[in-house]
């Protein structure tokens, strides 16, 4: 077995924190533009000036969504392992009498 291919630097992927947030933010997004298109109602646009607030956080959510993906992705993490593990110092290695 070779040791070159778990040395090589790789991506953090899915434990990117960056996709967890758009993840969730995609979500809520979601439910909001959806919440805003169908399930707003003329009593609801009185109550808020006439602005379809969940319509217009939704999307807003969803941009922010887009914006953390895209970031993920033109600069990933790279975590890189060590290839031999560091030799103690003499100093660090107590000395038996």
């Amino acid at each position: 077995m070779s040791t070159e291919s778990s040395s090589r630097p790789r991506g953090a992927g899915a434990f990117d924190i960056r996709l967890i947030i758009a993840l969730l933010l995609g979500v809520y997004g979601l439910v909001l533009t959806i919440m805003g298109i169908w399930f707003t109602t003329d009593d609801d646009l009185a109550k808020a000036a006439d602005v379809n607030i969940n319509l217009w956080a939704g999307i807003g959510m969803l941009v922010i969504t887009a914006l953390f993906v895209l970031w993920a992705q033109v600069r990933p993490i790279i975590i890189t392992e060590p290839t031999e593990s560091p030799e103690p110092a003499e100093t660090d290695v107590p000395k038996t009498e």
